[in-house]
């Protein structure tokens, strides 16, 4: 799953390429400037609805899937399980 930081990262890369400014787009979808900038730092914690309208007006979506559970390679284990011999 991404953290909010890296989905913040995406949407900083992409209302930059389309040449916004925060306060450019706040005024667009007319939502606040504030609110943009927690979206981008990864500290959003309002209504997804709003995170949706700011994806979009900046060419994202949000997309689930399943989630993939992944297990260390057999030679990773005895590593992960080893003493330090200090």
């Amino acid at each position: 799953m991404a953290s909010g930081a890296k989905i913040g990262k995406k949407v900083r890369a992409a209302r930059k390429s389309l040449g916004y400014t925060q306060l450019k787009l706040s005024e667009l979808i007319r939502i606040n400037k504030t609110t943009i900038s927690e979206i981008e730092n990864g500290r959003f914690t309002g209504a997804f609805y709003i995170f949706e309208h700011v994806l979009d007006a900046v060419g994202l979506q949000f997309e689930v899937t399943e989630k993939k559970h992944t297990l260390p390679d057999w030679d990773q284990i005895e590593s992960m399980f080893s003493e330090d011999d200090e």
